[in-house]
């Protein structure tokens, strides 16, 4: 068996994309950690780490890259995957959640019967920064009488203090920054 992932190595296949996808924004680049098998694989091992297969209902993903990591988990720990995506994107009769952005505001959404009442839930996505849209899907998971067990990111930005946002919850992010 290969060596386990260590979070060193996930952070330094992270790359720095300065003034992405405006000026001022230094923009934390997953697709090194996607584009290496071991890495990815180490990734899902470590998002998923505290949980075994039966423990988990459902993982819920959030739009979009948060979706890559939470299928992955999903199918690791035997459980369905749950998207959450952008207002206006999933076709069936859905829950709505607003949040507030730097300037102005978005919605997610999560189908009415994505989650049953007491379903144990891991919650992922690949950044926590202020915490908004996260905060957002936790709101919908509670919506639906849904137990969240957990709230896994790959990156945090600390210093946005977004788990402020999340307070009363497990959060575990694997790189911080």
């Amino acid at each position: 068996m290969p060596n386990p992932v260590t979070t060193a190595e996930i952070a330094a296949a992270i790359r720095n994309v300065p003034d992405f996808p405006k000026p001022g924004i230094q923009f934390k680049d997953i697709t090194p950690v996607l584009a290496d098998a071991r890495l990815f694989a180490g990734t899902i091992d470590l998002l998923t780490e505290n949980f075994s297969p039966g423990e988990i209902d459902a993982v819920v993903g959030i739009d979009a890259r948060g979706f890559i990591f939470a299928a992955a988990a999903a199918l690791k720990l035997e459980a369905g995957f749950v998207p959450v995506r952008k207002k206006g994107k999933l076709p069936h009769t859905t829950h709505e959640e607003d949040y507030a952005l730097e300037y102005g505001h978005a919605t997610i959404a999560m189908h009415i019967d994505a989650l049953k009442p007491g379903a144990r839930v891991l919650l992922i996505d690949d950044l926590l920064a202020t915490g908004g849209t996260a905060a957002a899907a936790v709101s919908l998971v509670k919506k639906l009488g849904a137990e969240i067990l957990e709230v896994n990111f790959l990156i945090e930005l600390k210093f946005l203090d977004g788990r402020a946002k999340l307070k009363d919850l497990p959060i575990r992010s694997l790189v911080t920054y």
